[in-house]
C-alpha cells in the first residue's frame, strides 16, 4: 500500500502540472515532507491522507491503491440505487393518481 500511495501522490501532482513546492504549500506541509511521501521514505497520517484526497479529488481507496477508480464506485452505486427507488415511487404515485381519476 505504501508504494501505491507514493506512486499515486506523485502521479496526481504531475498530472496537474504542479511543482512539489506548490502542492506542499496547498497541502500545508513542507516540500521536503511531500518529497518523502512521494518517494516512500515516510508514511502519512490519516489527517494528511484526507487532505490529499480532497485536494486531488480522489477517494482514499484510490490513493492507497485499493481501487483503480479515482473517484471510487460506492457513491455511484448508492446514487443509482436511490434513483431506482425514486423512479419506482414516482410510478406508484402516477398509478395512484390514475386510479383516483377513474
Amino acid at each position: 500500500m505504501q508504494d501505491a500511495f507514493s506512486k499515486n501522490m506523485s502521479e496526481l501532482r504531475r498530472a496537474r502540472g504542479l511543482s512539489q513546492r506548490k502542492a506542499a504549500a496547498d497541502l500545508g506541509i513542507s516540500q521536503a515532507l511531500l518529497s518523502h511521501y512521494e518517494n516512500g521514505a515516510r508514511e502519512p497520517g490519516l489527517p494528511f491522507l484526507c487532505r490529499a484526497c480532497k485536494y486531488y479529488g480522489v477517494s482514499a481507496d484510490y490513493m492507497l491503491g485499493l481501487s483503480d477508480a479515482p473517484a471510487g464506485t460506492a457513491g455511484t452505486e448508492a446514487l443509482s440505487g436511490i434513483a431506482a427507488q425514486l423512479r419506482a415511487l414516482a410510478e406508484r404515485a402516477e398509478n395512484a393518481l390514475k386510479e383516483q381519476k377513474v
